[in-house]
């Protein structure tokens, strides 16, 4: 029976450059220097996909506040709470 290790996504090498005393400090830590890397990398791009999500939906999101402020919720009457 074989079997098969489950692989992840494919990787690529890359240079980082870190303060000394940070990278000091995560190694006496025992952190993971590539995951901490990858984490924050991968959080970044979330953040920075969230503002330009936001960007370039603030007119709609704008207008539809602007009718719920002069005309309520659309069906406001049939909520239950």
């Amino acid at each position: 029976m074989r079997i098969i290790a489950k692989q992840g996504p494919a990787r690529k090498a890359t240079n980082v450059t870190l303060g000394e005393g940070l990278l000091a400090e995560a190694k006496a830590l025992d952190i993971n220097i590539s995951q901490a890397a990858e984490a924050g990398v991968a959080r970044a791009v979330a953040e920075r996909r969230a503002e330009l999500w936001l960007a370039e939906n603030r007119n709609a999101l704008e207008s539809s506040n602007a009718y719920v402020e002069a005309h309520g919720l659309p069906l406001a009457r049939y909520r239950m709470f």
